[in-house]
Formats: structure tokens, C-alpha cells, sequence
């Protein structure tokens, strides 16, 4: 068994998320040029200019010293020591100890090699001192600094200050984006549930004037197409009536002929009414796959397998797959005319075949598939079979029955619902319909 791990995304696909992450890079980029401007304009010729204020002291320092005659040396070094924090004596042969490394410490290095000529290397001593040996006047001079008063430290107050500033700022975008985000989000879900022919919450309007106004002509657009639709029932269900009472006065205008009527006659004309009826049926089907029903509580594998077994009464070809159970809220009158059309389309089309019914259930919700293994439909057209009224030319169309309706139909009621309802090809011929619960 192969287990496959989904990609990992590096990008986030929500616009927060994008603009979260665009804005912390464009903050990470500028802080980093930034500290790099600072270091490289001021930091570091700062560090340069205090080594080599420090080299010229001590060598001037070193060379007054071997200059002075001996018996003022001592004054000359307690001077040194209250004035200007330096400590020198003189050596037998230089010592070597080298000092650990500090941020200006190869500064002060190459400073004191270049004015002496000399390779001086910096020396480790006690409580903090650092130490260089040079070569003056015959002399092995030893002199020291304390390392804290040379040493360049980090500008971690400004860096803090920098990045606080940095931080307070990209937080504040955050906050902004994320309220025009989540008007969006609600914008999206609310037009989400008009798709399905609810009426949702209206949006607050309140916020910038921008935003005020799409959450206003939002409200109105959910009105006027709840309106629309509830005309749209109205009026069909006004039609139904009007046109199923002529067809009832034809149907008893036909059981009053007389008995030499033509048979043939009587019988085509009984048909047309019949599908008449059929079509006005659809009409009404589709004015009512908009509304909303009620969800019930019931194991969708058991619904399944009963629809399944009652299409497959009088000997028709229709088996099922359904293992296990899933028990969920659902709106069960919607799903078994989904699941009927798509089976009964099945039978019309592919009557020489199996039809096959299956439903998996899967971590958020189940598929529900109904397969068959008649002469299918092209690809260009999977898509265009839900329009109501719209027929293939090969043997779906009106020559083998149906009102082109019961897909369209099909497609209203499961988006009606949020599921999503799919044509493809299935392999080794026929047609596979997929029902996304």
C-alpha cells in the first residue's frame, strides 16, 4: 500500500495569508538592507576610526616612553593609567597568549601593524585587559587596555528599536487587511448561500465608505434575487395550474369519444398529453430546486442502498455497492431525486447494461456515484447536458424519452444543498455520475 503525503505549500492561498506573508518578507528585506546600511555607513568606519585612534595613542604612548629617561618613567606611567586607561611596563621577550576574540579587536590589530611595522597580535590578561608587546627604542614595550572601553558593541538598543517599530507596523497592516478580509469572507459565504437560494444574514454596513457600499448593494442584489425567485415559483406554479385544467377537460373530452373513435388516434393523443404533464412537472421541479428543505438525521449508506433496491425492481439492471454506514444531517428528499434522475438516466440510455450504484464515505462527507456502461457523452458537452432543455445528437435526445430537464434539475437541487454534481467518462466506455455530499 503506497501512501501519498500532500505537498507542502509554501505560499498561503487565503489572501490574509499572502498579504501576511508579502508584507513580513517586504519588512524582513527592509530591515535587513537596513542594519546592512547602518553597519557598512557608520558601524563599521566607527570601529575603523577608534582602533586607529587607539594604535596612534599607544604608539605615541610606547615611543615617549623609551624616549623619557628612566627615573621619570614612572611618573610618566601613572599618567598614563589616570588619564588615559593605559598600563605599560617593559619585558624581557614577548609573551604569547593570544587574546579571545572581540567585535574590534582585528581593527586595532592591523591599525597598531600598520603604524609600527610590526606584526602585533593582541595579548590576554587578567580582569579584562588586553595587551600588545612592541618592539621601541631597543625596548620590548608591554601595553595594555581594558577591552570594555575599546570594544564595539552591538547597537542592540537601536536594532530593538528598529525592529519594534518594524513590528508594530506590520501588526497594524495585519489588523487592516484582516478586517477587509473577513468582510470578504462574509462577502463570499453570503453569496454562497444565494447561490443556493437562501436568504443569509445581512452584511454590516458599516466600515470604510467603500466598504459600506458593496455590503449595501449586496444586501439589495440578495433581496431582488430572493424576490426573483420567489416570482419565479409563483409564476411557474400559476402556469402549472392554468395549463393541467385544459389538459384534464382534454383527458375527459377523450374518455367521451365515441367508440368508433380511431384507437391510434386516441392513444398518440393521450401520450402527448402525458408528456405535457411530464413537462410541467419538470417546470415545477425546477421552480422548487432553489428552495431550501429541512435536513433529517439518517445513515446515507442505508438511504443509498434503498433507493439501489428500488430501482431495481421489476427485473431491471441495477446493483449496489454500498458498505458500511454514515450517519449524517442531510436533505433526503433532494438526495433521492438526485440519486433517482441519475439512475433512471442511466436505465434510458444504457438499458442493455448494468447500472452500478456506489457510496464511499470519506472524511467530510461521502461520493456517491451511479455508472453505466451505455455509449456515454463527449467531453466538450459534460458540462452542457445540465442546461435545461439541452439534447445530444446521438441517442440521448428526445427520440428515447425524457423532457431534457432531469439533469438540469439534478444540478439545481445539489447546488442547492452545496454538493457538487459531475459528469465524467468511465473507463472502458459509459458514463460515470458523481454525486460530492
Amino acid at each position: 500500500m503506497r501512501f501519498w503525503r500532500r505537498p507542502v505549500k509554501l505560499w498561503p492561498e487565503s489572501l490574509f495569508g499572502r498579504t501576511a506573508a508579502t508584507l513580513g518578507l517586504a519588512f524582513v528585506l527592509f530591515q535587513t538592507a537596513a542594519l546592512a546600511l547602518v553597519a557598512f555607513t557608520v558601524l563599521i568606519p566607527m570601529a575603523q576610526r577608534s582602533a586607529d585612534d587607539l594604535a596612534a595613542l599607544i604608539v605615541l604612548s610606547a615611543q615617549t616612553w623609551a624616549e623619557l629617561p628612566p627615573e621619570t618613567r614612572p611618573a610618566f606611567e601613572r599618567e598614563l593609567a589616570e588619564h588615559h586607561h593605559l598600563r605599560i611596563s617593559e619585558i624581557d621577550n614577548p609573551a604569547d597568549v593570544p587574546a579571545d576574540r572581540f567585535l574590534n579587536s582585528r581593527n586595532i590589530e592591523s591599525a597598531l601593524s600598520k603604524r609600527t611595522g610590526q606584526h602585533i597580535y593582541l595579548e590576554a590578561g587578567e580582569n579584562g585587559w588586553v595587551w600588545a608587546d612592541l618592539q621601541m627604542g631597543g625596548h620590548y614595550i608591554h601595553i595594555g587596555f581594558e577591552k570594555n572601553r575599546y570594544n564595539i558593541h552591538s547597537p542592540l538598543a537601536a536594532v530593538g528599536l528598529v525592529s519594534l517599530g518594524a513590528l508594530l507596523i506590520w501588526l497594524t497592516a495585519m489588523i487592516t487587511v484582516r478586517r477587509i478580509t473577513r468582510m470578504l469572507a462574509q462577502l463570499g459565504a453570503a453569496a454562497g448561500q444565494v447561490g443556493q437560494g437562501q436568504m443569509p444574514q445581512p452584511l454590516a454596513e458599516k466600515g470604510a465608505t467603500e466598504l459600506v457600499t458593496l455590503a449595501r448593494a449586496f444586501n439589495q442584489m440578495a433581496n431582488e434575487v430572493q424576490a426573483l425567485l420567489a416570482n419565479r415559483t409563483t409564476l411557474l406554479a400559476g402556469i402549472s395550474h392554468d395549463l393541467r385544467t385544459p389538459i384534464a377537460r382534454m383527458r375527459l373530452a377523450i374518455a367521451m369519444l365515441p367508440a368508433d373513435a380511431n384507437p391510434a388516434l386516441v392513444e398518440q393523443i393521450e401520450r402527448d398529453l402525458e408528456q405535457m404533464n411530464e413537462l410541467i412537472g419538470g417546470f415545477l421541479d425546477m421552480a422548487r430546486g432553489l428552495q431550501s428543505e429541512v435536513k433529517q438525521h439518517a445513515d446515507l449508506c442505508a438511504v443509498i442502498h434503498q433507493i439501489a433496491a428500488d430501482a431495481s425492481r421489476g427485473g431491471r439492471n441495477v446493483i449496489c455497492n454500498v458498505r458500511g454506514t454514515y450517519e449524517c444531517d442531510i436533505a433526503l428528499h433532494a438526495l433521492q431525486r438526485i440519486v433517482v434522475n441519475l439512475i433512471e438516466n442511466a436505465l434510458r440510455y444504457a438499458p442493455d447494461s448494468v447500472v452500478e450504484v456506489t457510496c464511499v464515505p470519506q472524511k467530510q462527507g461521502a461520493l456517491i456515484q451511479v455508472l453505466d456502461r451505455g455509449p456515454g457523452i463527449p467531453d466538450e458537452q459534460l458540462e452542457a447536458v445540465f442546461r435545461p432543455f439541452y439534447r445530444l445528437e446521438t441517442s440521448r435526445n428526445l427520440a428515447t424519452g425524457g423532457s431534457g430537464l432531469g439533469l438540469a434539475i439534478s444540478r439545481q437541487l445539489a447546488q442547492a444543498n452545496g454538493w457538487q454534481l459531475a459528469l465524467s467518462a468511465r473507463e472502458g466506455g459509459g458514463l460515470v455520475a458523481s454525486l460530492q455530499i
